[in-house]
C-alpha cells in the first residue's frame, strides 16, 4: 500500500478477472487512486469490481456511445479524470493469408478505432492535464506467426499515442503506452506459458530469463500514472524482460512444444 496516487481518479478499460486490467486498476486502488474500471462483459466487470472494491461500468469499446456514456458516468463518480488506461484487446491467431475482411475489420474495430475514439472522449475530459496510457504489445516491434491483424492495429495505436503526447502536451497531458511480452498469469497468454516447453522456449528469448506477470506491468502503470513520470511522454515502454533484444519463439517451435504438426491450422 501507497499513496503514489493520492488525490488522483483513474478510468481503466478492458478489466476482467485476472486481467493485466485489473492488475492495473488494483495497483491503483492500492495507491490511493481512485477508479473506476469498464469492460464488455457485465458479470466479468461485476466481479472485478467487488473485488477491489471499486466502481464498474459495462463499456464495449467498438461502440462510440458507450465510450461517450463511460466517460459522463466515470467524471460523474470520480468528479476529474487524472489517469485514463486502455487495456483493451484481441488476440487473434490467423494466417496471414487466412484474415478475412470481417477479421480485419473487427480487430480494427477493438483495437484501432475504439481506442482512438475512447482517447479523444478522455482528451475531451481530461482537462487539467493527466496521464494517458495504451497497452500495447511486444509484438509490435518483434514478429511473431500468424498475428498481422493484432499486431498491426497495435503498432498504429503506439504511433497514435505519439501524435496525442505531441498535440496535447501543451495541455499537460502525457501519453504512452506499455508494451508485454507474455504475461503468464493473464488469460489472453496464459495458456500457452502453462506448457512447460513454450515457457522454456519464451524465457530462452528474454535476458532476464523468466516470463512476465501482470504485477510487472501494473508497476509500470502505477510509474507512468505517478508524478514521477511528469517529463516522459510520447513513449513505448517495453515490459518484457527484454525480449526485444532478441525474438518471439516462431510457430513451428509452438506447434511442437504441443505436439501439433506445423502444417495445421491455428
Amino acid at each position: 500500500m501507497g499513496n503514489r496516487l493520492k488525490d488522483k481518479s483513474a478510468l481503466v478499460l478492458g478489466v476482467a478477472p485476472g486481467n493485466i486490467g485489473e492488475a492495473i486498476a488494483q495497483r491503483y486502488a492500492e495507491h490511493g487512486a481512485r477508479v473506476v474500471i469498464a469492460g464488455r462483459r457485465a458479470e466479468a466487470v461485476a466481479a472485478s469490481a467487488a473485488r477491489l472494491g471499486v466502481d464498474g461500468l459495462v463499456c464495449d469499446i467498438t461502440s462510440q456511445a458507450d465510450i461517450d456514456a463511460l466517460l459522463e458516468q466515470s467524471v460523474a463518480r470520480l468528479e476529474r479524470l487524472d489517469i485514463g488506461v486502455n487495456a483493451t484487446g484481441w488476440g487473434l491467431l490467423k494466417p496471414f493469408a487466412e484474415h478475412c475482411r470481417e477479421d480485419l475489420e473487427a480487430m480494427s474495430a477493438i483495437q484501432f478505432i475504439g481506442p482512438f475514439q475512447f482517447f479523444q472522449a478522455l482528451l475531451r475530459h481530461m482537462t487539467s492535464g493527466g496521464s494517458i496510457i495504451q497497452i500495447s504489445s511486444v509484438t509490435a516491434t518483434i514478429m511473431f506467426d500468424h498475428h498481422a491483424a493484432y499486431m498491426g492495429t497495435k503498432a498504429g495505436m503506439d504511433h497514435v499515442v505519439r501524435c496525442v503526447a505531441h498535440e496535447f502536451g501543451g495541455q499537460g497531458i502525457r501519453a504512452n503506452s506499455i508494451a508485454p511480452g507474455g504475461v503468464a498469469d493473464a488469460p489472453m497468454s496464459a495458456g500457452g506459458l502453462a506448457n512447460p516447453t513454450v515457457a522454456a522456449l519464451y524465457q530462452r528469448e528474454i535476458p532476464l530469463g523468466r516470463s512476465g506477470v501482470s504485477a510487472d506491468v501494473a508497476d509500470a502503470a502505477l510509474w507512468l500514472a505517478s508524478d514521477e513520470s511528469r517529463f516522459v511522454t510520447g513513449q513505448v515502454i517495453h515490459v518484457s524482460g527484454g525480449q526485444t533484444l532478441r525474438r518471439n519463439p516462431s510457430i513451428g517451435e509452438i506447434f511442437e512444444a504441443f505436439g501439433v504438426p506445423a502444417s495445421s491450422p491455428t
